[in-house]
């Protein structure tokens, strides 16, 4: 089946008609610059943009960064607070005209890597990582899907994990790759704690350089690798959210 995902992150937005059966993009994703502020009828309107570019009219996945519960946005730590109990589901239905799937972006992120990224075929417990403008987080046991966990506002050192380790922090305070991988390593060795995993994936724009930090990754037990669809992983995940061909065992969306 043929769907539009749509990947919705604090600084772009970013868009491309996928095959879920095999979890391939069938055309060049298309990425807009997420409005400032981020405010529901701007975004939407941007989400439509995309649409229009694709010429799209059947169904669509969208993500979010944040906790999603049946359509329902409830945080919205990098785009603003007007999200809060919005039906934002029925919002993007509404501009788009489409039949709309909405998702952690996270969780999209996870879902595409279970099934056809560096997930595929684990059956203990992975946690997917994301790093950009936060930190997202994916959690699988046995291959269902914790929704929703939001690991990236745990608290470290008094601050929130993903003002120290996303990828925007990174570029804010100037650290080098090494000083950025101490500061990941601290966090996902918290997170080794809560959860336990056997595999950490590295998700996220930056695993495209994995080979720069994952070197300095040294105090982990699990297996820590990047993603494999790396940043299109989004975008893949959104598609197989809304409903068509699902990985066999995954958790369902919100």
């Amino acid at each position: 089946m043929q769907v539009l995902g749509i990947d919705i992150g604090g600084s772009g937005i970013k868009a491309a008609p996928v095959d879920t059966k095999p979890g391939k993009l069938l055309a060049e994703r298309v990425k807009l610059e997420t409005p400032q502020p981020a405010v529901p009828d701007a975004v939407a309107k941007t989400v439509g943009q995309l649409v229009e570019a694709f010429s799209w009219t059947g169904p669509a996945g969208i993500t979010f960064p944040g906790v999603v519960v049946d359509g329902t946005t409830l945080t919205a730590a990098n785009l603003d607070p007007t999200w809060l109990g919005l039906d934002t589901r029925a919002l993007f239905s509404k501009v788009t005209g489409l039949s709309t799937t909405l998702i952690n972006d996270a969780d999209a992120a996870g879902l595409a890597e279970m099934a056809f990224g560096a997930g595929a075929g684990q059956q203990g417990t992975v946690l997917m990582v994301t790093f950009g403008t936060g930190i997202g987080s994916a959690l699988f046991r046995a291959g269902l899907l914790v929704p929703n966990t939001e690991f990236g506002h745990i608290e470290i050192r008094g601050r929130e994990a993903e003002h120290r380790a996303s990828e925007r922090a990174k570029e804010q305070h100037e650290l080098s790759w090494e000083k950025w991988a101490e500061r990941v390593d601290e966090y996902l060795q918290v997170m080794e704690r809560l959860t336990a995993p056997d595999l950490i994936i590295i998700g996220g724009g930056i695993s495209r350089k994995a080979d720069r930090f994952l070197p300095f990754l040294t105090g982990l037990r699990a297996t820590v690798v990047p993603a494999a669809l790396q940043n299109d992983a989004g975008i893949v995940g959104a598609a197989l959210a809304a409903g068509l061909t699902q990985p066999a065992r995954a958790g369902r969306p919100a």
